[in-house]
């Protein structure tokens, strides 16, 4: 079956003045698919394969193309408005027709020539489409286990949550807002931690190590600001968990532990409020 919206490889059926038509061999030819004269790799015989993404013509009709669009089907990234109009938005995919991105799929107003985070679907008309609403394309059905690492885009955050993840652009993942240390934005590609596998799929994730090789991070973090800020630090272990998250970016839990492993290698020591560089002139 030729599969919309996919790259795949299928047959030269017959060739005509305008082009060649493609087929899985066997298949029905009544939904033989043309590739256009000025796709057809020279020197090509009926008979050979050819790797083509399919897709529709201004016309709606089933079209083969050698060109490689930015996004297939399913996938996720970012694509650049070339076009608004009433209805919606049209996409630069690299492919001759842009790439429609409705109105109703349109999480904030899209502007032309900015890039914004899509997906690509087929629509009730079995047409490709973009979706700015990346949560319905993932599935909870993920080949993953607690403390495998994985990559992935931030796509949507909330306050309360933390922050939504495609994980490998294909998967439901979220970063808990326990685990938020550090500034995200939507569109940031994370590399993390799967801490836990929920009942219903969805994956769990923390862009922290381990806490053993975490704390050697996190002393080095509290090292360099120590430096930036001439080898004073006014922090300590009564400090509030806020203010060492506005000044490091982590939990007040990690800081203590990282003080602690400075401190027993005599490379800090405690002062009136904070902490200071033992070799400090």
């Amino acid at each position: 079956m030729i599969k919309l919206g996919e790259i795949q490889k299928l047959e030269i059926i017959r060739k005509t003045s305008i082009g060649v038509y493609l087929n899985e061999g066997e298949g029905n030819h009544e939904e033989d698919v043309l590739l256009p004269n000025k796709q057809v790799p020279p020197d090509t015989e009926i008979g050979e394969e050819v790797e083509v993404f399919i897709y529709r013509d201004s016309q709606d009709r089933k079209i083969a193309t050698t060109q490689r669009p930015k996004l297939i089907l399913g996938e996720i990234g970012f694509l650049q408005v070339t076009q608004v109009t009433k209805i919606g938005a049209f996409l630069d995919w690299n492919l001759e027709k842009d790439l429609f991105l409705p109105f109703r799929e349109q999480t904030t107003r899209v502007k032309e020539g900015r890039e914004y985070l899509v997906g690509v679907y087929i629509d009730k008309s079995d047409r490709l489409c973009a979706t700015m609403d990346i949560h319905k394309l993932l599935s909870s059905e993920s080949p993953y286990k607690e403390g495998d690492r994985v990559k992935g885009i931030i796509y949507s955050s909330n306050d309360e949550l933390g922050l939504f993840v495609a994980v490998e652009a294909k998967y439901h993942g979220l970063i808990p807002k326990k685990e938020l240390y550090g500034k995200y934005k939507i569109g940031d590609q994370i590399e993390g931690r799967i801490t836990r596998v929920r009942e219903d799929g969805k994956l769990d994730l923390s862009v922290r190590e381990k806490s053993y090789r975490q704390m050697d991070k996190d002393a080095e973090i509290v090292l360099e600001k120590l430096i930036q800020n001439q080898g004073t630090l006014f922090l300590n272990d009564k400090s509030s968990p806020s203010k060492i998250k506005e000044e490091l970016s982590m939990s007040k839990s990690a800081f203590k532990t990282a003080i602690g492993r400075l401190l027993k290698q005599g490379t800090i020591k405690f002062i009136e409020n904070g902490i200071e560089l033992t070799e400090k002139e």
